[in-house]
């Protein structure tokens, strides 16, 4: 009989795994059979979706792979990451060190051969020239094998595919790195080391929004013990970026408000099941998520636009304006001009979900990207026991399914689950008010951190988090948003306490391994029910 330990909690942390319960006490319970009507298989009021407008699937897949919006000038004028690439003598093996990926395909016969037998070696320059040679970096970036690292004409621009593109690593495949082989679109590079990647860059204080910044009172939120300043040098900004503690792997700081809050990558498959979009649950429509992140993040000198200092003015009054007028300093001093690059088809209203800082992208491809992202097939899970996967499904279905479909070819509930629901111990300081938004406020740890400034007020929601899709979990290394847990056993054991996020327990070592077992094997087919 499985002992469960349960608080009153239920419900997923955006783009992290987590399994929702709703009782209150502590009990011992025998899971029922299946074909019990006491077992749910889901939540029994769900909040569907926005519906979703979608275009080509061959077209948006060009769009997810290679298109930039202009973003190249930021890349290439801005942060000079092809000048930083090459003073630093970057090579492919650094950039496997880094989890990056490269496509086989993109690669001429005779450089593939030669790569594969090299890789073969102890990759040692004597032994293994071609991947320790800078120049031949170089040349795989000008091919367009480099994932996401998109060359256009004498520039180079970075797209979608960077963090949401793996490859099946036939023809290497780096432990703990990248790997070479043919593109697997969607999936989490969990290894990505974005913040070594952005200091590779050779002015890297243009990624000044999307810093850990210190404010005029002392304080600074995130990871690191000092938030750095307009004045601070390319070492320290490069000091910051490259501190896994700071800013760890395989995670991304999406938000321009000047806190250090990068968040796990999440999957980019099967986005007709995900809703809302972001941690924050701040966009309910796909299209208007990504075109944030084309207009607000992949160039973030529009937040300059006049559109841009509308949109920080509106999430964090004074200190929006403040962090404006510090990032033009900062790009005055180094140099920068002719920004924004980011090239957009129509207008509208600063701070609308569509046009979040006034202006949007070609919608044609937006939404062509929307049928790609719909398209691609959630991976398969991973199934060593079916016994004990078995007995972990009666478990979630006796008390997850408040939150979550046992179906996960079913949509996600698309009701977002409030900050105190989901983290007990959440008290937070409330920092700046705000209205009509909810307040600028700040708790204790990261698990809020991305929630200070960016929540889902915009949009009229709660402060809360978004449900996960609870796929591709055998290969998750981490869990929760902010990576404060390191396994799917130790998300379930109660070891962490009562007030910790997501304090859903199953106390019988046994037991757990058999909800582990459960939820590594589910995927969008027939072993998902």
């Amino acid at each position: 009989m499985p002992t469960l330990r349960r608080h009153h909690l239920a419900f997923a942390v955006g783009a992290a795994l987590v399994i929702g319960i709703g009782a209150a006490v502590a009990q011992t319970a025998k899971p029922e059979a299946s074909s019990s009507p006491a077992l749910a298989d889901g939540p029994a009021v769900v909040k569907s979706p926005a519906p979703m407008k979608k275009g080509s699937v061959k077209s948006g897949q060009d769009v997810f792979r290679y298109e930039t919006f202009g973003d190249e000038g930021f890349w290439t004028d801005a942060a000079r990451l092809p000048e930083g690439m090459k003073a630093a003598k970057v090579t492919l093996l650094d950039a496997m060190k880094l989890g990056m990926t490269i496509d086989v395909e993109h690669i001429d016969p005779g450089m593939r051969k030669q790569l594969a037998a090299e890789f073969k070696t102890d990759l040692s320059a004597a032994n293994a020239p071609m991947i320790n040679d800078p120049a031949v970096m170089m040349k795989l970036i000008q091919a367009n094998a480099v994932v996401g690292v998109v060359p256009k004409h004498d520039k180079v621009g970075i797209t979608c595919a960077l963090c949401h593109t793996i490859t099946d690593g036939s023809l290497y495949a780096m432990p703990n790195g990248g790997s070479i082989g043919h593109r697997i679109d969607g999936r989490t590079e969990h290894t990505l080391q974005i913040g070594k990647m952005l200091a590779a860059a050779a002015n890297s204080r243009a990624f000044f929004p999307i810093l850990q910044l210190q404010n005029a009172d002392g304080s600074t939120i995130g990871r690191a013990p000092k938030g750095l300043t307009k004045s601070s040098t390319e070492a320290e900004v490069d000091a910051y970026l490259s501190n896994p503690d700071y800013f760890p792997v395989g995670m991304f700081d999406d938000t321009p408000d000047g806190n250090g809050n990068p968040v796990h990558v999440v999957p980019f498959f099967r986005q007709d099941l995900a809703a809302p979009y972001g941690t924050s649950g701040q966009n309910n429509v796909l299209d208007n998520f990504n075109n944030t992140v084309y207009t607000a993040i992949f160039d973030p000198t529009n937040l300059l636009s006049p559109g841009g200092r509308k949109f920080l003015h509106i999430l964090a009054g004074k200190g929006g304006d403040q962090l404006a007028d510090d990032y033009a300093t900062v790009l005055k001093s180094t140099g920068v001009k002719g920004y924004p690059y980011v090239k957009t088809s129509s207008t509208g209203k600063p701070g609308a979900a569509a046009t979040p800082t006034g202006v949007r992208v070609d919608n044609a491809k937006l939404l062509d990207l929307n049928a790609y992202l719909v398209s691609l097939p959630a991976p398969k899970g991973v199934v060593k026991d079916a016994s004990a996967g078995a007995r972990g499904r009666e478990i979630f279905r006796a008390n997850c399914t408040s939150c979550h479909n046992v179906d996960q070819s079913k949509p996600v509930n698309a009701a977002l689950v409030p900050m105190k629901t989901i983290w007990p111990g959440y008290a937070p300081k409330v920092l700046a008010e705000r209205p009509p938004l909810s307040p600028i406020q700040n708790a204790p740890g990261t698990f809020d951190d991305k929630m200070i400034v960016v929540d889902a007020s915009p949009g009229g929601g709660i402060r809360g988090d978004a449900l996960p899709l609870l796929l591709d979990l055998a290969r998750k290394p981490v869990f929760l948003h902010d990576d404060s847990v390191s396994s799917l056993d130790a998300l379930l054991d109660p070891k962490r306490g009562a007030s910790a996020p997501h304090p859903f327990y199953v106390a019988d070592k046994l037991q757990r391994s058999d909800m582990v077992e459960f939820l590594r094997g589910l995927d969008t087919g027939k072993s998902a029910h």
